[in-house]
């Protein structure tokens, strides 16, 4: 089973047209500022919808939801969601949203842009303290919509047993392009599979921004695959796996490519942190270690994982939420969350404590500085899974042509 953030709900798509269906037929959520709702200022009953990666996670929050209810008042109830993207697709569309809830990058747009969230990003102390990365993701319109919970980055695992069995030594820990072909030559040369390399947009997409590319405008407003620095950096990723330096996790009898690199089937993966407890919990007696992802030709390029914390524009209670968020993104309360179920603070005034304190996730935190959030644009699914589907046909396949097909298809929703 994949850990959080690596499948994307099969339900998205359904609940993403029920929300988008409802806000065109009249749901009230762009009515005035207060979303429809009548603000209350007394004491609240704060609703709290949670996609949570299992109880320590649960218990956390309910935890500190507790601790903020306590001192401040209030009421405040956490509930895990069986189906995140289903549910909050389903509350939102029904005019019954919980007050919070999570919100993940993919699907921020979808929400923002029928105007379902608060954008209550800047009355949060220290707005500019979220890395820029992470407020660029949660950006809509030129708002600052809502305030990161945690996040995550790609790096590059070794195993290190497997990495001195084909010969190799920290010279060999590749830096550039280049070197992650000449490393892979040596590997290969000694019977090993060097990379297990996941077949979508959320692996590959790393190698476009190292080049300089990425899949849609800043402003999310047009696509722009179809580049040179994109046709180039696709073409590097399809030889990788033309020439048995990179291959998929279905072409390595694995669900993905931590399973695989968990099963000694290959030197290296491409990963976020969550691969650290999967190890863990599945594979415990694996030796690796983390460093960052090979440089493109045009630098340093990673993707970035993230939610944040969604109010609702119909919530009742929003000052209340607010305050709620701001106790949630302390730096002292995100390092307890880190501690609790090891995700990575938002808040850039707690990196040196958070790497003080993981060491071995520093590769993970140093890549917010040059990390690409998702494709920001509403109305994506289908655009995205196509694009998935011609990553997985790389191999026989024409990256320009895969580029392309993107680029037609975007422009069609983006218009639509």
């Amino acid at each position: 089973m994949a850990p959080r953030y690596l499948a994307r709900a099969a339900l998205a798509g359904l609940a993403s047209v029920a929300l988008l269906g409802s806000a065109a037929c009249g749901s009230g959520f762009d009515d005035d500022s207060s979303g429809g709702a009548q603000q209350s200022s007394g004491p609240a009953n704060l609703q709290i919808l949670i996609g949570s990666s299992g109880d320590a996670e649960t218990k956390a929050v309910q935890d500190a939801a507790a601790k903020w209810a306590s001192s401040s008042g209030n009421q405040a109830t956490v509930t895990p969601a069986q189906d995140l993207v289903q549910q909050l697709g389903q509350a939102l569309a029904g005019g019954t949203p919980p007050d919070v809830f999570y919100v993940d990058a993919s699907r921020f747009a979808d929400y923002a842009s029928v105007g379902a969230l608060e954008p209550y990003g800047d009355k949060i102390s220290n707005p500019d303290d979220f890395y820029e990365s992470l407020r660029t993701t949660f950006t809509y319109d030129g708002k600052f919509y809502c305030a990161p919970k945690d996040f995550s980055t790609l790096a590059l695992q070794i195993n290190t047993d497997l990495w001195a069995k084909a010969g190799l030594t920290d010279a060999d820990v590749p830096t550039t392009w280049d070197q992650l072909t000449a490393t892979s030559q040596k590997i290969k040369a000694k019977g090993l599979v060097p990379l297990a390399l996941g077949d979508t947009r959320d692996r590959i997409g790393a190698f476009l921004v190292q080049n300089g590319g990425w899949l849609i405008s800043k402003d999310g407003k047009q696509p722009t695959a179809d580049t040179p620095e994109n046709v180039e950096a696709l073409t590097y990723v399809k030889k990788l796996l033309t020439d048995g330096y990179a291959r998929y996790p279905k072409q390595l009898d694995a669900g993905w490519s931590g399973e695989a690199f968990g099963k000694g089937k290959v030197v290296m993966t491409i990963e976020g942190n969550w691969i650290k407890g999967a190890l863990q919990n599945d594979f415990p007696n694996v030796k690796y270690k983390v460093v960052e992802l090979p440089a493109g030709p045009k630098g340093k390029g990673t993707l970035s994982f993230t939610n944040c914390w969604g109010i609702a524009a119909k919530s009742k209670f929003k000052e209340q939420a607010i305050k709620f968020v701001e106790a949630m993104t302390s730096g002292e309360q995100q390092m307890t969350y880190a501690k609790a179920f090891g995700v990575m603070p938002s808040r850039q005034s707690v990196q040196a404590q958070y790497t003080g304190e993981f060491p071995a996730d520093k590769p993970f935190i140093d890549g917010a500085a040059y990390a690409q959030g998702p494709v920001n644009a509403p109305k994506m699914d289908s655009v995205l899974g196509d694009l998935d589907a011609g990553l997985q046909a790389l191999t026989g396949g024409d990256p320009k042509k895969v580029l392309t097909n993107f680029d037609t298809n975007a422009k069609a929703a983006l218009g639509g």
